[in-house]
């Protein structure tokens, strides 16, 4: 089965890098400098994620974040 995550990107003063976070996928994140990198490596820290919790024979955890979209007046 196919699950599909919500990806959160933001902005981290903090570390100075663009962070992308899968919420339902624990401590599943990545970093870079611009938003498209930090979903690129994202998207390969999820695919190592699934992997590991598969081949442990843990349950993958069903999508539960939506997030929101706010309308840009």
């Amino acid at each position: 089965m196919m699950h599909r995550y919500a990806i959160i990107v933001f902005w981290s003063d903090e570390d100075g890098v663009w962070i992308a976070d899968a919420p339902d996928l624990k401590h599943c994140s990545a970093h870079g400098p611009t938003p498209e990198e930090a979903v690129r490596d994202l998207s390969t820290a999820m695919e190592l994620w699934i992997e590991a919790v598969t081949a442990a024979g843990e349950p993958l955890p069903e999508p539960h974040h939506r997030p929101t979209l706010d309308a840009a007046e």
